[in-house]
C-alpha cells in the first residue's frame, strides 16, 4: 500500500476539539483566510504556522463537536490538511467537513498514530499503514466512493457544478 500512496505527517490533538478551537468565533467575521491562520491556536498555537500540505491532523473522541460552522472544516482545508483521523466525529462536522472537500477516517485506533509519524491511507479499503511503527497497518471505516469524489472535486459544490455541465 505504501508504494502507491503518498505519506503523510501526523499532528496530534487530543479529544473532544471543537468547532470554536477550528474557528475561532473572534475571527468569523473574517474571511477563511484569516480564521485559517488562528485555526487550533488554543490548543496547539504553532499548528497553522507549521503545518503542510498533505500533513495529517489525529484527533480523540468527538473531533469537531460544536457547532454548525462550516468554517471550522474549511480552514483545515484552507491550511491544506490532507485528512483527518479520529474515533469520531461530530455530526454536523462530519457532513460539513465532505462537502467543503475535506476527508475524514473514523479510526477506533486513532490515538496509536504518534505526533511526526508518517503515515499512508486507503480511504477506500479502510487501512492506515504505518511504514516506522507497530501495529503496521490500522483499521478504519471505509469511505463511500461517492464522499471520495466530494473531496477529489474539492466540495458538495463543485461535484454539483460538474453534474450541471454533464
Amino acid at each position: 500500500m505504501t508504494d502507491q500512496i503518498a505519506t503523510h505527517r501526523v499532528w496530534r490533538v487530543g479529544a473532544d476539539i471543537d468547532t470554536d478551537a477550528l474557528a475561532p468565533g473572534a475571527y468569523m467575521k473574517f474571511g477563511i483566510e484569516e480564521i485559517a491562520r488562528h485555526c487550533l491556536q488554543r490548543v496547539r498555537p504553532e499548528f497553522a504556522a507549521e503545518v503542510r500540505p498533505g500533513d495529517v491532523l489525529v484527533a480523540g473522541h468527538n473531533f469537531g463537536i460544536g457547532s454548525s460552522r462550516e468554517q471550522a472544516a474549511a480552514a483545515l482545508v484552507r491550511l491544506g490538511v490532507a485528512a483527518v483521523i479520529a474515533p469520531s466525529f461530530g455530526g454536523l462536522f462530519f457532513r460539513n467537513a465532505f462537502n467543503v472537500g475535506l476527508l475524514l477516517l473514523t479510526c477506533g485506533q486513532a490515538e496509536v498514530l504518534a505526533e511526526g509519524e508518517r503515515i499512508a491511507f486507503d480511504p477506500m479499503a479502510g487501512r492506515i499503514a504505518r511504514p516506522a511503527a507497530e501495529p503496521a497497518e490500522l483499521q478504519c471505516e471505509a469511505v463511500p466512493a461517492f464522499l471520495l469524489d466530494m473531496v477529489a472535486a474539492g466540495g458538495l459544490l463543485n461535484v454539483l457544478k460538474q453534474r450541471q455541465l454533464s
